[in-house]
């Protein structure tokens, strides 16, 4: 058993489609897991919003341009008139769903369920052409196996024991198509895992089947060294340790969500990279097992604001950073990087929803200087495996590069250093030139 993972590039047209059901159709048991068709997502959240903010006008404005879309990918998705009734019968439904949201004071409860479209018509599609190619597979709705707890966390149990009793009452199938993202929460309401949360779906899936291997399929082939769009003549890294690819994902590696890493690792299930425009490339193997090679890749992490807290009172004081960090606690708001001196801590936030009442409560203890606009750049390796003059070799290639703050021994696998947005470019080329060239 195999859990594969296609994001919305992948069945963002018919032709897209089409070819996904070209792949998946090689014989073998699988669970397959779509997210919804790209665009989707963007416009179902524009959606809501209107929704909210009370224009009907413009969301029922939106709601028939999607539906209009839609309608176009069934006429070149299908082939005979029976699944093309099928398809627009299938629009109809779920845009008159998302026009009777209209109707009533709109909730947060109702967005999750208008979010949510989206998935379920991405797989109904996939299902109803899989049909008319006369594929032997069936559609398990994530609803009926998905859920987590009221802390946001996949409920584990719950999982393992509906997908067991999905999987045995579809008997025999062995294509299975669900949906990625959504998921029920403790509940029984409609929710979702935020956004990218398809390849959670698909790792937390693979865990609870005992899957062979997670594939996730995009539209590059693998983890690279460095972010391609920045820096030339890149390639895919063949192999990854469970470790490593936490950090890359975590640090900018647009191509796998954070999460995903953790159930796959903790269950020892191999997560494979592949492209979908590309098929027969090997891609990227996340394990247990890697090349000890002494640096794997470079990434970047956009939109980091770092805010310093200077006071004579931390000198020589205990419970000072216990302060602080409570009060990003409060807020709920992650710290990315570190650094302390006897007079002063700075750290780094990607979410600055209440960057306003954070800063506010640091100055209880301190003058508090915030600065916005700048990246971490992120070299990841097995450092222990690598000889001692790793460091050196980092802090030489960027030398050149003003750099705000360094981390480094709070993983073995990576080294971060904040710098600011404009200087991003020429540090992943100089750390690429100096690491991967010399």
């Amino acid at each position: 058993m195999r859990v594969l993972k296609f994001g919305g590039t992948s069945v963002g047209s018919a032709a897209r489609i089409k070819e996904v059901a070209s792949l998946i159709d090689d014989g073998e048991q699988k669970i397959v897991v779509l997210s919804a068709m790209s665009g989707t997502t963007n416009t179902l959240v524009e959606i809501a919003d209107y929704l909210y903010k009370e224009n009907t006008d413009g969301a029922l404005k939106r709601i028939s341009e999607l539906e209009n879309n839609y309608y176009k990918v069934v006429d070149e998705l299908f082939e005979t008139n029976k699944y093309k009734e099928e398809g627009k019968g299938l629009i109809k439904n779920h845009m008159e769903h998302l026009r009777s949201f209209t109707r009533d004071m709109f909730t947060l409860h109702e967005e999750k369920e208008v979010l949510a479209q989206g998935e379920l018509i991405s797989t109904a599609f996939m299902q109803y052409h899989l049909e008319e190619k006369g594929v032997k597979s069936a559609l398990m709705s994530a609803l009926n196996v998905m859920r987590i707890d009221k802390a946001g966390e996949p409920d584990d149990f719950y999982i393992k024991e509906n997908l067991t009793r999905e999987l045995n009452a579809l008997g025999d199938y062995y294509i299975i198509i669900t949906q990625g993202f959504i998921c029920r929460n403790a509940y029984g309401l409609i929710d979702n895992l935020q956004r990218g949360g398809s390849d959670y779906t698909a790792s937390i899936l693979g865990a609870a089947a005992c899957a062979d291997e997670i594939q996730i399929w995009t539209d590059i082939d693998g983890m690279h060294t460095n972010d391609p769009r920045v820096v030339e003549n890149t390639h895919a890294i063949a192999e990854l340790s469970f470790d490593e690819a936490a950090e890359l994902a975590y640090f900018g590696a647009k191509i796998l969500h954070p999460t995903c890493v953790m159930p796959a690792k903790l269950n020892n299930i191999p997560v494979r990279i592949k492209n979908t425009l590309k098929p027969k490339a090997d891609g990227t193997l996340i394990s247990v097992n890697t090349n000890k090679e002494r640096i794997k890749a470079i990434a970047a992490k956009d939109g980091i604001t770092a805010i310093k807290i200077k006071s004579g009172r931390m000198l020589m004081a205990h419970g000072f950073l216990r302060k602080v960090f409570e009060i990003f606690e409060t807020y709920e708001t992650p710290i990315d990087m570190i650094t302390t001196s006897e007079v002063g801590v700075s750290v780094t936030i990607d979410d600055t929803r209440n960057l306003d009442k954070i800063v506010t409560n640091l100055k209880k203890y301190g003058t508090v200087d915030v600065d916005t606009d700048h990246v971490i750049v992120c070299v990841v390796g097995d450092f222990v495996a690598s000889n001692s003059g790793i460091a050196a070799s980092v802090f030489s290639a960027v030398k050149d590069v003003p750099v705000r703050m360094i981390s480094y021994g709070g993983s073995n696998y990576n080294i971060s250093m904040l710098v600011k947005a404009e200087h991003k470019k020429q540090a992943l080329i100089a750390l690429s030139e100096k690491l991967f060239i010399d």
